[in-house]
């Protein structure tokens, strides 16, 4: 059974947390990437940035400020803030540390291909960072994770 760490992409691009919202989006279209981790000087996974991060689709377009009501000279606010937070923090952002998703789903270098598999599928997500211990050692995409299984029906 093949491992991450045989199937995956080695030296992957990565960002620094303070490169601007211009280098990542340089850096994502010179090497044709949806996606880049965001790493420290020790190669410690800090977070991805992907297109979708850099983008607010047309119905996320407008930031309305949550519904709410004022109640004993206070406001309720009657949706979840988070989200709206969130979407804000992204519009304004000014780095990559800002608008990365922190913690992505990751897979372990010595974790199987089979496992690389089911969080690809379980996700939806096209790739994913592979770590060893907290450091960031390569990429597994989806159709590296294919190709294995298939080698291995033969």
């Amino acid at each position: 059974m093949a491992l991450v760490r045989q199937i995956m992409t080695q030296s992957p691009v990565t960002v620094h947390p303070d490169a601007s919202v211009e280098e990542v989006v340089r850096t994502l279209q010179h090497h044709e990437l949806p996606g880049v981790p965001v790493v420290d000087d020790d190669d410690h996974l800090l977070g991805i940035v992907t297109e979708s991060d850099l983008v607010l689709s047309d119905d996320e377009g407008d930031l309305h400020i949550p519904h709410y009501i004022e109640l004993f000279g206070g406001l309720v606010f009657l949706e979840r803030l988070r989200r709206f937070e969130d979407r804000l923090h992204k519009a304004v952002a000014a780095s990559a540390s800002d608008m990365m998703t922190r913690d992505p789903v990751t897979v372990e270098a010595d974790d199987s291909a089979r496992k690389a598999a089911r969080l690809i599928a379980d996700t939806g997500h096209n790739r994913l960072p592979v770590i060893d211990g907290d450091r960031l050692v390569g990429v597994v995409t989806r159709v590296d994770v294919l190709s294995a299984l298939a080698g291995e029906g033969e």
